[in-house]
């Protein structure tokens, strides 16, 4: 697949030739919700606590006599149907995270890659960065590109320059060529590699052998 390289100008400047065992894939759907469900649940905290009728403080002591009042018997003020008793089925800590084949999930990154580039929502731009670290030199350049929609930028390294720069713009994710997230992925409506990135990517994705789709 070939595909056009911008300056950060905006200006064509060349050609690139993207691996299609990377970027021209058969999407498959299925692979794609199950990373994106995975990284949901990872992210989860699980710290939601309640107290049972055992775990309340209060008495144990009931709080009238089982016969002769005219109300229902009561065996202490912490149960469940009493105001300020405990909670029944309430949820307790737990860990959410769970794990994935990993070939499932490079196939999964594989098919977003693939879906962006074929809906034209995958651009490749030169190497750049933003020696300054100001949010206004990275607007600048990103406003030839992407007009205040949910940007992802992939590049090809940690550049702690650029993440500062781009820290204080709302919708914009930066991820590196070897630590792709499928959610931002995915649901980026304009995605931004980096020249040295999209080499990056077709290196390293096309060794992997394909999941085998369930029948």
């Amino acid at each position: 697949m070939e595909k056009k390289v911008y300056s950060i100008d905006g200006k064509e400047l060349r050609t690139i030739n993207l691996d299609d065992k990377v970027f021209g894939l058969d999407v498959n759907e299925d692979v794609i919700y199950y990373a994106i469900t995975n990284e949901l649940a990872n992210k989860r905290v699980g710290t939601a606590c309640t107290k049972t009728r055992a775990e309340v403080h209060g008495s144990n002591a009931k709080p009238y006599k089982q016969k002769g009042t005219g109300h229902a018997r009561r065996g202490d003020k912490k149960s469940p149907i009493n105001v300020g008793g405990g909670t029944i089925f309430g949820p307790k800590p737990r860990d959410f995270s769970y794990s994935i084949p990993k070939k499932a999930k490079r196939y999964a990154m594989k098919s977003i890659l693939s879906l962006q580039a074929q809906a034209d929502r995958l651009t490749v731009v030169e190497d750049f960065t933003i020696e300054s670290g100001k949010t206004k030199d990275l607007i600048k350049v990103l406003s030839n590109f992407a007009k205040n929609e949910r940007t992802v930028v992939i590049l090809k390294d940690d550049d702690k320059k650029i993440k500062q720069a781009g820290r204080n713009i709302p919708n914009l994710h930066f991820l590196s060529y070897n630590r792709l997230r499928a959610h931002d992925l995915f649901y980026g409506r304009k995605v931004i590699v980096l020249e040295s990135a999209a080499k990056n990517l077709s290196e390293f994705y096309k060794v992997e052998e394909t999941v085998t789709e369930a029948k």
